[in-house]
């Protein structure tokens, strides 16, 4: 998950990166969104900001889909800065593959979307003091259970999602435990998860998202950052011996040379070729488990 030590490691990256001015604009202004690269072969897509009602309120998501048809649907939890360009950006992408995309505020509960406004950054104190209340109001098992189960029931809902194909889900920083309660939650109808630079997915405590792993029925992709490897080595053996326990099939590997948040196009740390290569790991589980819908449009 996003922390100090986190934003440490981004600083001495970007400073071994940019010379002292280019750091010094990317520090006070946040970084910069990049283009995503395009799809060979993508379809046309309509997105639309959607209220999604649950049991403790309304959350304002972004669900976006093929203009024809019916297709698997696929839920996105994004990372601590919450729903805003970049995510609607890659679940736009995601649905131009044949998929239709819920990108969530997971911290409806506390604010509406953007809680981080463009010009604010992450490594500003003041931004996390103010965001971490809406984390602690989210990230527990209870909610996300919650949120897992009207979200599913949502994408069931709606006529772009063909309900008789499993749904699939995405989540990048602490966004990863919510992929693994989501798949636990809706067992039944969550059929593939992808973690990104996931946090907490394994704790010494007794509802550590991994435990969860025995009531799952979805094959898994977990990409590990470099540097969060290097602080918990271990967490990827404890995935990997619980995955194969349970008989589920789980693609584990830690991205050489990233760093904690390397995904997001608008990251201060994005690694374009090391982003892309998850992003194909994505759209091969995805193509595996749910079937791309773009060819049999």
């Amino acid at each position: 998950m996003c922390d100090e030590d986190t934003e440490r490691d981004a600083a001495e990256y970007l400073k071994s990166k940019l010379s002292r001015r280019e750091f010094n604009t990317l520090a006070a202004g946040g970084a910069v969104m990049m283009a995503l690269p395009g799809i060979v072969g993508a379809v046309e897509v309509t997105g639309n900001e959607v209220n999604v009602t649950t049991p403790d309120g309304v959350a304002d998501c972004f669900f976006v889909h093929p203009s024809k048809g019916k297709h698997p649907g696929v839920i996105i939890w994004p990372d601590i800065r919450g729903l805003r360009p970049a995510f609607r950006m890659m679940a736009t992408r995601l649905a131009e593959s044949g998929y239709a995309v819920l990108c969530v505020n997971h911290f409806y509960r506390s604010a509406k979307a953007p809680v981080v406004a463009e010009g604010e950054s992450f490594g500003d104190p003041k931004v996390r003091a103010r965001i971490m209340p809406y984390y602690q109001a989210t990230a527990t098992t209870a909610t996300n259970l919650i949120d897992a189960k009207a979200f599913v029931t949502f994408l069931d809902a709606q006529k772009p999602v063909d309900v008789t194909r499993k749904i699939g889900t995405t989540g990048y920083c602490m966004g990863g435990p919510i992929v693994l309660r989501t798949a636990a939650a809706v067992p039944d109808r969550i059929g593939a998860g992808a973690t990104f630079h996931g946090g907490g997915l394994v704790t010494d405590q007794p509802d550590s998202p991994h435990l969860l792993i025995p009531e799952m029925d979805a094959e898994f992709l977990i990409a590990i950052a470099e540097n969060d490897d290097k602080k918990s080595p271990g967490v990827k053996e404890v995935l990997r011996d619980n995955y194969e326990v349970a008989g589920l099939d789980a693609e584990i590997e830690v991205y050489e040379g990233t760093l904690h948040g390397w995904c997001p196009p608008d990251s201060q740390v994005y690694d374009k070729v090391q982003a892309e290569r998850a992003w194909s790991r994505l759209l091969a589980l995805f193509d595996r488990t749910l079937g791309s819908s773009v060819r049999y449009s």
